[in-house]
């Protein structure tokens, strides 16, 4: 037994079920996909194709979205079959190279055309998940990147939702830079 100073409390361990952090991957998607697709659709449309961040427009950060949803699906089923997904090959700094690809691989004319796209990519990545149990989705199995870190589903889904949050974010903020 461990002994703790009186003013501490050893606090409960809490152990998520695998469905409950599978619901939660799956919630955390959907809602990052929305937000920044909504920041895209507020954006006026003589500012759609403006660079703004690096090289990118807003019609070029969804697009590469598309392209991530398409690997994403992968390597869900790299990693369940012990395999490490095919996009680290690629890896170089922040992913700039396979972006680009990614990119100029599901551009469509217009952004409007390019939004329904990753709505219909996201939606085929959502779908395929609420078909594996949640042990499958939560598992580790094992999967290391080059770097030796942990490759699961779980980690793979999460950089998705947060990079597309910050996205938004900067989609956001560029709109209120363009109203000033």
């Amino acid at each position: 037994m461990t002994l703790l100073p009186a003013h501490r409390k050893e606090l409960p361990t809490i152990r998520v079920a695998p469905e409950a952090k599978k619901q939660r991957l799956l919630a955390g998607l959907a809602g990052a996909r929305h937000e920044v697709l909504a920041a895209a659709r507020d954006l006026p449309r003589a500012e759609q194709d403006t660079v703004f961040l690096g090289s990118w427009s807003v019609h070029d950060i969804v697009a590469h979205l598309i392209g991530w949803d398409h690997a994403n699906r992968e390597a869900v089923e790299a990693i369940r079959s012990g395999r490490l997904p095919a996009f680290y090959a690629r890896y170089d700094r922040d992913w700039r190279a396979f972006n680009a690809e990614l990119v100029a691989q599901h551009t469509q004319r217009t952004l409007g055309e390019t939004v329904a796209q990753a709505r219909a990519s996201h939606e085929a990545l959502l779908a395929a998940l609420p078909a594996l149990a949640a042990a499958d989705i939560t598992w580790d199995y094992g999967v290391r990147s080059p770097g030796r870190r942990r490759a699961t589903i779980p980690i793979l889904l999460k950089v998705e939702s947060r990079d597309e949050r910050k996205h938004a974010e900067q989609i956001r903020e560029f709109c209120r830079r363009e109203r000033r």
